[in-house]
């Protein structure tokens, strides 16, 4: 059975933008530190991630588990306003690729995320798709990307070391996926990769991209 694992915000929804606003909105309020969205610098480009690199070279004054509390609880407000204002969209394509996807017998799906998992599902809900059954892992689970990928493949197959095709947007998922030795899928343009699509507007032409599990 071939496994295929999805990245949430900019891969699955267009909320890359609104929700790194609101996420620095929400470090602010607590802090009272405005942090420049320069990811390059940060090891760990999940929620968890940032907030472990901030305190340790911003606000050695924190406990990781006691901001991240706060930061998460103000930053569920900013994305419940947010998506009041303005319903999150999906990438096109991709709410129809999902649902084909778990309607077939020979596939597993997992969505892996490097932000928590209450705004994640905010989001998706916001974006009309349909998480029942889908294994979620999460930054709730860990604060580095690979880590949240080996849970997703756990949860979903019984198996942290079970292979799978990755989908993602992001410098930070080209890493993770050279460092685990999977098959990446970039969604978008934000970065560069030999294997890319624009949307999931072309089922059949997606899953030719994605191909057999070889990276």
């Amino acid at each position: 059975m071939r496994h295929y694992m999805f990245d949430i915000d900019g891969t699955l929804v267009q909320s890359h933008d609104m929700d790194e606003t609101c996420f620095l909105d929400a470090l602010y309020h607590v802090t009272g530190i405005q942090l420049t969205p320069d990811w390059s610098h940060f090891p760990y480009v999940t929620d968890r991630g940032i907030l472990k690199t901030f305190i340790e070279t911003h606000a050695p004054q924190h406990q990781l588990k006691d901001l991240e509390r706060d930061v998460k609880n103000k930053f569920i407000e900013n994305i419940r306003t947010a998506i009041e204002i303005s319903p999150i969209k999906p990438v096109k394509g991709a709410v129809e690729f999902i649902n084909a996807l778990k309607n077939r017998q020979d596939v597993s799906i997992s969505f892996a995320t490097g932000g928590w998992l209450e705004t994640a599902l905010l989001k998706l809900e916001s974006a009309g798709f349909d998480t029942t059954d889908i294994a979620i892992a999460s930054s709730n689970d860990h604060y580095c990307r690979t880590e949240i990928m080996k849970t997703a493949a756990l949860l979903a197959t019984g198996c942290k070391n079970n292979p799978f095709v990755y989908f993602g947007d992001g410098e930070w998922d080209v890493k993770a996926c050279a460092q685990l030795g999977v098959k990446l899928v970039l969604v978008g343009d934000r970065t560069q990769h030999h294997i890319s699509i624009p949307d999931f507007n072309n089922q059949t032409s997606v899953l030719a991209l994605a191909g057999d599990l070889g990276a």
